[in-house]
Formats: C-alpha cells, structure tokens, sequence
C-alpha cells in the first residue's frame, strides 16, 4: 500500500470520527453554551450576553417544576438500584458458575425484559399495581421497573466475568487451608471489584436518566427526567439548559469517581501481585 493511500484512508478515517464526535456532543455543546445566556436572553441562538443568572435561578422558587426534589428522588432511585443490581448481579455470578436445574429457563427469564418495548414494562407494572389496590411510587413500582432494566445487563456483566475467571485461584486458596468465605472474601472478590464497580455505575446511570419505564410507575411525584420533560412544554427560559448542564456534569462526576476508585483498585491489586 502506497504512502499516499495510507494518508488518504487515515483523513477518511478522522474525518469520520470528527462527524461522529460533532453529531454526538453537539447538542450537549449547545445546550451547555446557552445555558449561560444573559438575563435577557432567550431558548435559542444567538447569545444575548453572557451570565450565570440561569444556574442561581435553579435554587430559587420556580413557576413550574421542582427541580431540587426530583433531583434527589433520582438519585435515591439510582443508589437503590445500584446497590440491589451490585448484590443481585454478583449472587446470579456465582450461582450460575455451576449448572443446575432449571438454569436455561432462569437465565432467558431474566433477560427477556430486554426484548419488551419499555413502556410496556411500565404500562403493565402500573396496572398491576393498582389491580392490586397499591398506589405506584417511585420508590416501589419505578424501583421494580428499572431493576427489570438494569439488572439483566448486570447479570450478564457477571457471566462474563466469572467466564474468564481462573478457579486455580481459589483451588490454591483452599490448598492453603483457606475457608470458602475467606476464599471468597480474600482471593475472589478483590479480582472482581472493578467489575462490580463497573455493574454498579451502569445500573446507576440507567435508572438516573430512564424515562420510558418510570413513566407509568412513578406516581405522584416526578423522577428528574420526568421534571424535564414536564418542562419542556412550559418553561421558556435558559434555566432548562442549566439544569441539563449541572446534571451533565454531575453523571460525569460520578463516572470519573468510579473510574478513579477502579484504578485505585487495580494498583492495590498489581501491589499485592
């Protein structure tokens, strides 16, 4: 292959990753630039001044929508989902590293949520709730909902994992006289931390911005994306933009901590290696 058609296959090559780049983070770009609009300004371009007056505006009263309160109902949603798809995820790992009966048939149960549109899985939820005289909350019906979500990608995280997983670690834990608790406490689970910290993050980040199966099953009081998509037909202001930024750069944070507890982990391991 000639010098000049390795040059030109590789400006294809970034060519279309700048178009990939732009399609993916250009809305994001412009909802972050309008988010800091002046006072004056308005829901589109071109920019009417430049301030902070929408972010201080997110921490006062609103005409419509409560930002504050669906912010924390969200995220307390994706700490209960986080931590029963983390327990759940890594129970399922374990069983299924040894067959047993019935364990096809458990498996394509658990991931067949996948193939169900979304708001079937929601419609359904809320009407068997209120078949049943249970009034749908976020913390019951939605909590149910997403982990119909969440937890097949966490199980089938753990499948893979346990896959790849040597068990001439724990045959030489136990040849040292080690329990199987201990085994487990000690050899297995400081391999597989940075997995459960990856299962952990992925269910966090689904149930923190899922729509389509809280929608049904949330009740009374509105998830953040339900508080956002409520306002997009009623606020005419930038607040909405800086409401989308703090909450981007927020699921940003929390990727970055994840990563950074990871390596942290990793560095530990390689010590001890």
């Amino acid at each position: 292959m000639s010098h000049e058609k390795r040059t030109f296959e590789f400006y294809v090559l970034a060519a279309f990753f700048a178009l990939f780049v732009l399609f993916l983070y250009g809305p994001l770009s412009a909802v972050l630039i309008l988010s800091f609009q002046g006072p004056n300004g308005g829901l589109t371009f071109p920019m009417n001044g430049v301030s902070l007056r929408w972010f201080y505006n997110l921490f006062e009263q609103q005409a419509v929508g409560n930002f504050g309160s669906s912010f924390r109902r969200s995220f307390s949603l994706g700490i209960m989902v986080m931590v029963v798809n983390v327990l759940v995820s890594l129970l399922a790992g374990l069983a299924f590293r040894r067959k047993f009966r019935g364990s096809t048939t458990l498996f394509y149960l658990t991931v067949a949520s996948l193939v169900v549109p979304s708001i079937i899985i929601s419609l359904g939820i809320g009407v068997v709730f209120q078949q049943f005289g249970l009034k749908p909350a976020w913390y019951s019906s939605a909590f149910g909902a997403h982990l119909t979500w969440t937890l097949p990608f966490g199980v089938l995280i753990m499948f893979a994992v346990f896959n790849r997983f040597s068990p001439a670690y724990e045959e030489a834990a136990r040849d040292l006289g080690a329990s199987s608790w201990q085994t487990f406490r000690h050899v297995v689970l400081p391999m597989i931390a940075p997995s459960l910290i990856g299962v952990g993050l992925f269910g966090f980040t689904l149930s923190y911005d899922e729509f389509a199966r809280t929608l049904m099953t949330s009740g009374t009081y509105n998830t953040l994306p339900l508080e956002i998509y409520g306002m997009t037909t009623n606020v005419t202001t930038p607040v909405l933009y800086a409401l989308g930024t703090v909450t981007t750069v927020f699921s940003f944070t929390v990727i970055l901590l994840a990563l950074g507890i990871i390596l942290m982990l990793d560095r530990k391991q390689a010590k001890l290696v």
